[in-house]
């Protein structure tokens, strides 16, 4: 068995988990996730506790296991606590200013980048080099931090770029002649 699926997943006060045949529910804080069961893994609910099985013996089954407990997991760490990414902009004139639910970044293009920030996501910026997103479902917060981040990746002779907040750029030496 899946040495994750081993570790049950505990629900705090506060975290509402709703077991059918074909959804998992979790509520809390306000905020409520929703996963597709998978038929290859058996979830059992006794005191507060989840504990996950395979259904079969199947290598399949065996994996799939781990894999949901640790969706089940982010989705209670999700809802009690949140998810967040931090970002770092660095370069001349290189600045990310929030607006609501926009963001609004300069990165040296011609014309600003303003992002929509979609629903059960929150962005802010402490600074005007820094971007924190903020969100319930770790998939989705790490999903639009990495697209934030695509737009101007780091380069490699200078560091210029978005990059996260403890991500370590290693800077190439120029061509010397």
């Amino acid at each position: 068995m899946s040495r994750v699926a081993k570790m049950p997943v505990a629900i705090p006060s506060g975290v509402d988990v709703n077991l059918k045949d074909d959804q998992i529910t979790v509520k809390g804080g306000g905020v409520e996730l929703k996963l597709a069961q998978n038929a290859l893994v058996k979830i059992s609910s006794q005191n507060g506790v989840l504990s996950f099985e395979p259904a079969d013996e199947t290598r399949e089954a065996n994996a799939m296991s781990g894999t949901m407990r640790q969706l089940v997991n982010n989705m209670v760490v999700g809802v009690s606590k949140g998810f967040e990414k931090k970002l770092a902009l660095v370069g001349v004139g290189y600045r990310a200013q929030a607006q609501g639910n926009k963001l609004n970044l300069a990165l040296g293009f011609s014309h600003p980048v303003i992002i929509e920030m979609p629903a059960g996501i929150s962005v802010a910026t402490p600074s005007p080099t820094e971007i924190v997103i903020k969100g319930a479902d770790r998939q989705r917060v790490g999903q639009i931090a990495s697209e934030i981040r695509a737009i101007r990746p780091p380069e490699p002779y200078k560091g210029k770029g978005v990059r996260y907040a403890d991500e370590k750029v290693i800077i190439k030496e120029t061509k010397k002649k």
